[in-house]
């Protein structure tokens, strides 16, 4: 950007030493808080990879010794320094409107000594990889995203393999809990977020999560409305039994079909036809709310058609629940940012704690650019740069 001047340039060290500010608690000693400091700032620099050598480098250290210690070997908590970053991104970014995103992303990895690596379906490479999935909650806002909570996912080769959890420093603690599963992962991160007090009117995930009953459970026990994607083989309770969601859509009348934007993408607004229906309350509904059937389909191809399961306020338009959805490509924005900008993926450790440290630290570095970006238009531009039965549902 030509037109950056000093004091722009002033401006964002500065939020930057707000942020560590926030972050320097975290790290008890002194010599912790500098590597940190150095850590953070070299996830940041324009380097190629973000490796030991070169994040030593920019530290302007002769060697990645002191690197490698803090990641590895140093007292510190990534918790603590995660807590730090989701107030940090809560307090510039959350309100009413704002949406938890959930998804997963893969690490490709060779070997099997990377923590929880084994051969599995990673949508980050379209198929079936040696890789590690970690599991992320972003907070998508109308003026900014961000990632806020991760959690690496242990597949069952893992779990039932003690010496090789061991080897790994996976703590006993979490192998005694067994597999969990991703929407299980997902529920705690959004427990998390809302135990600490994160305002947000909405989660939004994708069919792994939205097939799972127990997932949208939590959030109705919570009054957190959603809008997840499921498979056409979904079924939802009708008055005489269950039916795919796919019958359903497939009786709306061509009146139920409303053409409307979800939102602005890379290629502009992103617009289908959607129809909009009432489920009804077959199974108990919390007072004032209401579970309803959302189907997109493309304007270029009628065939394709994606299916989401609603919860939500009654009182709640169509055009509010359409740019939910569209909320849901934020979270792919946050894994592309972080992993070009920030060095998500760029780390050469192998064990548990290394791997939640340099993911989170990953994370403060991308949500200082998301933030500085959200406050800045100048920092936006380039950020911007970078990056028929008779059925009882009741079309609205």
């Amino acid at each position: 950007m030509d037109d950056v001047s000093t004091q722009d340039v002033a401006a964002w060290r500065a939020g930057l030493d707000e942020l560590f500010d926030r972050l320097a608690g975290c790290f008890g000693r002194v010599e912790s808080r500098r590597w940190a400091r150095a850590y953070l700032t070299g996830l940041l620099a324009p380097v190629e990879r973000k490796n030991g050598w070169q994040l030593a480098e920019a530290a302007g250290a002769d060697d990645p010794t002191g690197i490698q210690h803090f990641v590895d070997r140093s007292r510190w908590d990534a918790d603590a320094v995660r807590d730090a970053v989701r107030s940090y991104v809560a307090q510039a970014l959350a309100g009413p409107q704002g949406v938890l995103v959930v998804d997963e992303t893969g690490f490709v990895k060779k070997g099997r000594l990377s923590v929880g690596v084994q051969r599995q379906y990673s949508g980050t490479a379209g198929r079936v990889e040696n890789c590690q999935l970690g599991v992320f909650l972003a907070y998508a806002a109308p003026q900014g995203r961000a990632l806020i909570d991760r959690e690496l996912y242990l597949p069952r080769s893992w779990i039932d393999d003690p010496h090789r959890c061991a080897q790994a420093g996976i703590p006993d603690e979490r192998r005694a809990q067994g597999v969990l599963t991703k929407p299980r992962l997902a529920e705690a991160m959004i427990g998390r977020a809302l135990e600490a007090g994160v305002q947000a009117g909405w989660v939004v995930a994708d069919s792994a999560y939205g097939r799972d009953g127990r997932f949208r459970a939590f959030c109705e026990a919570r009054r957190m409305p959603y809008v997840v994607e499921v498979p056409v083989k979904q079924t939802v309770a009708d008055l005489d039994g269950r039916r795919r969601v796919d019958t359903l859509i497939g009786r709306a009348p061509a009146e139920a079909w409303h053409r409307v934007s979800a939102g602005e993408g890379v290629r502009g607004e992103r617009v289908y036809d959607w129809a909009w229906a009432t489920l009804p309350a077959v199974e108990e509904v919390p007072a004032g709310f209401v579970r309803t059937l959302l189907a997109r389909r493309s304007v270029d191809d009628p065939t394709d058609i994606a299916y989401y399961l609603c919860f939500h306020p009654d009182s709640l338009g169509r055009e509010e629940v359409v740019r939910v959805v569209g909320a849901r490509w934020a979270i792919e924005e946050c894994f592309q940012a972080a992993k070009n900008e920030t060095g998500l993926d760029h780390y050469q450790v192998r064990k548990w704690e290394p791997w939640y440290r340099h993911i989170t630290m990953a994370m403060a570095a991308h949500a200082f650019l998301a933030v500085t970006a959200a406050m800045d238009p100048k920092a936006h531009a380039g950020w911007v740069a970078s990056q028929s039965p008779r059925s009882a549902v009741s079309w609205r």
